[in-house]
């Protein structure tokens, strides 16, 4: 009984889940048992129970790696998702909902995601662009944003732009890195999905590819000082995650001589076992040397055809990085792995 009670005061002042060297132990306190579903199950298969430990008590006790970061529900025998009342960490779950959140005790946000003391501001303009026929809608937005720095310099395009303006705050990252010396000064476009044809327009599309070379760079070389890829083949660079991910890899493999640089977080490279076609393109010999940096959370699903894709890469002569870390499939965790990618990609020397 004294166990019993030591577990839900110590649930009580130092919030859910308790944390125990690489063990997280989640309490709930009712007349019911909860279930629980996470990045730790890659959001499939049967949730969770807690298990019943005293009267009106339950809990769950999960190993998980000591940096992880982790999202999860609670949710009713009916599968609706109830508030854990002992945890107020909340994330955005990208579907008009929330999930809660925490830290394991090797594990930590990035603070680059907030403005440091002194750093100059870049400066971040608003436009849209004509889709023509390569995109749903008459017009796109499309966010631009300068650095603190004199140009000409490199652009990296931004898939899913809105999510990495918001979630990531990749400008202020961008400022903090380049601030401190980390990465070379670089401007970037960010450009909105498609909304419901976000997967149609990143499932390896040729007029997604169009509409980045031939509606976002222009607009980008009109109110930028960019590097002119003519004569510096493959400066510039895609930056994605998820579908972004595969879409950002894809159009560098179709305009390797404007995009040589890749940045893809958790790329959907293999879905429901099916490879998808940059398989197919990273096996073609001969073609000009992209730099691909990747990224993948150790809970996901993606994580097998981001390895198997990984040789491919290599046995074509591309350089490619590939950084695991411990977590699930979210913009807070491809938040604190990104500054890795972008001292790679965009190192000062090179």
């Amino acid at each position: 009984m004294d166990d019993i009670r030591t577990l839900e005061a110590r649930a009580r002042e130092e919030g859910t889940p308790l944390i125990d060297g690489d063990t997280a132990t989640f309490v709930w306190r009712g007349p019911r048992p909860v279930f629980l579903q996470g990045d730790f199950q890659d959001w499939r298969g049967t949730p969770l129970p807690l298990e019943r430990v005293g009267r009106g008590l339950w809990a769950r006790s999960l190993a998980l790696p000591e940096d992880a970061y982790v999202e999860y529900a609670l949710q009713d025998a009916r599968g609706r998702r109830v508030r854990d009342v002992l945890n107020p960490r909340r994330s955005d779950n990208g579907f008009g909902d929330f999930n809660h959140c925490f830290w394991m005790p090797k594990g930590g946000a990035t603070p680059l995601g907030r403005r440091a003391r002194g750093v100059t501001r870049g400066r971040v303009t608003r436009h849209q662009v004509e889709t023509h026929e390569y995109a749903v809608g008459r017009k796109r937005a499309v966010a631009l944003y300068a650095p603190p720095a004199r140009g000409p310099v490199p652009l990296m395009v931004v898939l899913d732009g809105d999510d990495y303006l918001r979630r990531v705050r990749l400008p202020t990252l961008v400022d903090n890195l380049i601030a401190a010396g980390r990465m070379r000064p670089v401007a970037m476009a960010f450009v909105s999905n498609g909304g419901p044809a976000r997967t149609t327009e990143y499932a390896c599309s040729e007029a997604t590819v169009r509409l980045l070379h031939q509606r976002v760079l222009p607009l980008a070389r009109e109110h930028l000082s960019l590097v002119d890829e003519r004569r510096a083949p493959g400066a510039h660079a895609v930056l994605g995650a998820s579908l972004g991910g595969l879409m950002a890899l894809y159009a560098a493999q179709r305009l390797p001589r404007v995009f040589g640089r890749v940045l893809s977080q958790s790329g959907a490279f293999s879905i429901e076992g099916t490879d998808l076609v940059v398989f197919d393109l990273a096996r073609r010999t001969g073609q000009p040397p992209l730099h691909v940096w990747m990224d993948c959370g150790r809970f996901e699903g993606l994580q097998d055809g981001n390895q198997r894709l990984l040789p491919a890469l290599h046995a074509a002569g591309h350089r490619v990085t590939y950084r695991p870390y411990s977590g699930g499939h979210n913009y807070p965790a491809w938040q604190t792995s990104l500054p890795a990618g972008l001292e790679e990609i965009f190192s000062p020397a090179g």
